[in-house]
């Protein structure tokens, strides 16, 4: 197929490394692992790989999300898995989680499932799914309409981005996490938008966290 001018002005090597992270998001949904690329394409080392990245991130054809698993976001919508195929799994989509602001928390229900294959889910981790709503996290590259697949964790780091339970406001919201002194900041990705602080961390619960970003074009 005649490529358009996405690709116009890359070198040789930008371009296949393009390719295969694009051809990898359509067959299986998901992006790969720099491992992964270096290993397709036979390229020397990993740090080679990252270089290749930094330059198709500066020229806007990806975005790479810090902390999160498999962490590039492809510029272009993909194609998700067979959902038929034994290589696949289903994972719940538990509705809406509002990034601009708290909601109530989302139904232990499934409204619907996804699937992605089974060599992107460690064993014994306990994977959901949130639509997004809001703007409020766009500089982290995710969008209103965009799904995040959270895992469910005991633990997690500052600068996390998770989905947090607000237990005295009865309320979810998605952000990242930062402790501040005694208090919990709730940071946006948005350059207008003001943090959330909980004064008593007793009140955050955290519910998951963001470890891949699906997202689309067409909102």
């Amino acid at each position: 197929m005649e490529r358009t001018g996405i690709t116009q002005g890359l070198s040789d090597k930008q371009r296949k490394v393009y390719d295969f992270i694009r051809d990898y998001y359509r067959r299986r949904g998901y992006p790969p692992t720099i491992r992964e690329i270096q290993q397709a394409l036979n390229i020397s080392s990993t740090s080679v790989v990252d270089y290749h990245l930094k330059s198709l991130e500066k020229k806007r054809l990806i975005k790479r999300l810090k902390r999160i698993s498999r962490g590039i976001v492809l510029l272009e919508s993909y194609e998700a898995p067979d959902s038929s195929s034994p290589e696949t799994i289903k994972i719940g989509l538990l509705g809406y989680i509002y990034a601009d602001r708290p909601l109530p928390g989302p139904d232990t229900l499934p409204d619907e499932f996804i699937y992605l294959t089974r060599d992107i889910v460690p064993p014994g981790k306990e994977l959901f799914a949130l639509r997004v709503r809001g703007d409020s996290m766009i500089d982290a590259l995710v969008y209103n309409n965009d799904i995040v697949i959270l895992e469910r964790v005991e633990e997690i780091r500052d600068g996390d981005m998770v989905a947090v339970w607000l237990k005295d406001r009865g309320q979810t919201t998605l952000k990242y996490l930062y402790r501040d002194g005694e208090r919990i900041r709730l940071q946006p990705a948005h350059p207008y938008m003001e943090p959330i602080y909980i004064d008593d961390p007793q009140n955050v619960e955290v519910q998951g966290r963001v470890v891949m970003v699906i997202r689309h074009l067409s909102r």
